[in-house]
């Protein structure tokens, strides 16, 4: 069985564009792989966190993947500041990764620019997400288009260091999802949502209550056509309530234009807010009763322990290759 690996930042609530993009797939393929779900803390030390409510989110961030339906008999959810391995082999990593090669990252570029004091981490963080990929000898990465550019180093430096030292790493296949890969801003419909924008009314958290829901739905930019079609470069506020739509109730874009076909957006955009409320709904009354409980905290346990038990292996291997420590008689 090939082994998928993402991790996931706990930055901030999922939005429903963190749901319908990756959680809901991770869902179907978790029983056809061997899954390795990780919540990456360390990356998000990259910039200033408030201590408690990194903590939190790493504890709800956790809840919701659960919630949504991970099954941690099927799949490894963990935290990985909880597998010193990470860090050991993103440090031996570094040692192999180029500070050109590094520097050209646009994500670096994009968060230092303008900056006094940028960290270190920032620049380096890239050798440590490779370590967390290539701990678990991952075969595919499903990852967005923001972060293709980072799975190409990761390959990289798997070769480099196989090249160089021994044949340690399995190269991972870079896997984009198709569809329902980009959900769009409520209120700017060409940009991707995001749980980082500062208009709440952009994005809908997986954590959002009802009404709320409603109401940022009802407030979503669309147009002055009143007509309920799919145009993505002309309709780009509606074309993403669609997908939207489709996405939750499996319902095609075309059977629901035709269902709103002479209807206002009045009555459209309720059907939205209705889909997407019927699909929340049953993952935050899940998420309420995981969040405070022992179980959480004993499935996190149990993943930790399994993920460094194969992360241990691996470290193993590459210390041995590159002639760290002493060879035991």
């Amino acid at each position: 069985m090939e082994t998928i690996f993402s991790g996931i930042q706990p930055s901030g609530t999922l939005t429903i564009g963190n749901y319908l993009g990756a959680i809901q797939q991770f869902v179907e393929v978790q029983k056809d792989y061997d899954c390795y779900f990780c919540i990456v803390d360390e990356h998000a030390i990259t910039v200033p966190q408030e201590r408690l409510k990194l903590r939190n989110n790493i504890r709800s961030l956790a809840a919701l993947y659960l919630a949504s339906g991970i099954d941690p008999k099927a799949s490894t959810l963990f935290v990985q500041s909880e597998v010193p391995a990470h860090t050991q082999l993103g440090w031996m990593l570094q040692s192999i990764s180029y500070v050109g090669e590094l520097e050209r990252m646009t994500q670096y570029k994009d968060k230092s620019e303008g900056k006094d004091a940028v960290s270190s981490a920032l620049l380096t963080y890239p050798s440590l997400m490779a370590a967390d990929i290539l701990l678990y000898n991952t075969n595919v990465v499903p990852v967005g288009d923001d972060q293709k550019q980072h799975l190409e180093l990761t390959r990289d430096l798997a070769q480099r260091f196989n090249n160089r030292f021994n044949d340690i790493f399995t190269v991972p296949e870079i896997r984009i999802p198709k569809v329902g890969a980009r959900i769009m801003s409520l209120q700017e419909p060409t940009k991707k949502m995001s749980k980082s924008d500062e208009n709440e009314k952009g994005f809908i958290s997986m954590l959002d209550e009802p009404k709320k829901i409603e109401k940022k739905i009802k407030s979503a930019v669309t147009d002055s056509d009143g007509i309920v079609k799919y145009d993505k470069q002309n309709k780009p506020g509606v074309s993403n309530l669609l997908t939207i739509y489709s996405s939750c109730t499996g319902e095609s874009i075309k059977s629901l234009e035709d269902k709103y076909e002479g209807k206002g957006y009045g009555e459209f955009k309720q059907g939205v807010a209705d889909a997407v409320i019927s699909v929340l709904k049953p993952i935050q009354d899940k998420y309420a009763e995981l969040i405070n409980s022992e179980e959480l905290d004993h499935i996190l346990d149990q993943g930790a322990e399994k993920a460094s038990f194969t992360a241990n292996k691996t470290v193993a291997k590459a210390k041995k290759a590159m002639g760290l420590g002493r060879v035991k008689k």
